[in-house]
């Protein structure tokens, strides 16, 4: 469940919403649905440089968990994030999603891709557990706002409920 002030109404996110259920229809696997979810991102939202998901895994010093990058579209990326740094490490700590106008702006921001300029993190979440996040990145400032959180959690719920996370 994402926390959010409603599901999207807007048109061109329910015919998104549509496509990426008929998409991932009848796959579960968590690499095909992360990997066909990415590319469909990637391809149908303009104005970006990065889509992927981070997933939650045990940490490398094997105490506790942290984000660790799965499929992607877009540059190389950061490995691993720990909970609670730069926005999706953020994000995944609190449970909610964080719309970043300017990541310069952001404090502990990670630079990845120092082209990124804005971002949009949002948890993904299955029958209560965190799972892993989206991350979102623009090459422009501002590119995200309230309409494109709402119509981004819709579509991540759509992925997290087709796919089995192997819990």
């Amino acid at each position: 469940m994402f926390t959010s002030s409603g599901p999207s109404n807007n048109p061109e996110y329910l015919t998104l919403d549509a496509q990426l259920t008929s998409l991932l229809d009848g796959e579960q696997d968590l690499t095909s649905n992360a990997a066909q979810f990415s590319a469909f991102l990637f391809e149908t939202i303009a104005d970006l440089n990065w889509a992927g998901v981070y997933l939650v895994k045990p940490s490398k010093s094997g105490k506790g968990s942290e984000l660790l990058v799965g499929p992607f579209q877009g540059k190389v990326a950061c490995s691993r994030i720990a909970f609670g740094k730069g926005v999706c490490g953020t994000a995944a700590q609190e449970r909610r999603t964080i719309l970043v106008a300017d990541v310069h702006e952001f404090p502990g921001h990670i630079a990845c891709d120092s082209a990124s300029n804005s971002e949009i993190v949002i948890p993904l979440i299955k029958d209560g557990e965190l799972v892993g996040v989206l991350d979102m990145d623009s090459p422009s400032l501002g590119r995200f706002n309230l309409e494109d959180q709402l119509g981004l959690e819709m579509l991540a719920a759509t992925f997290v409920d087709a796919t089995s996370f192997g819990r």
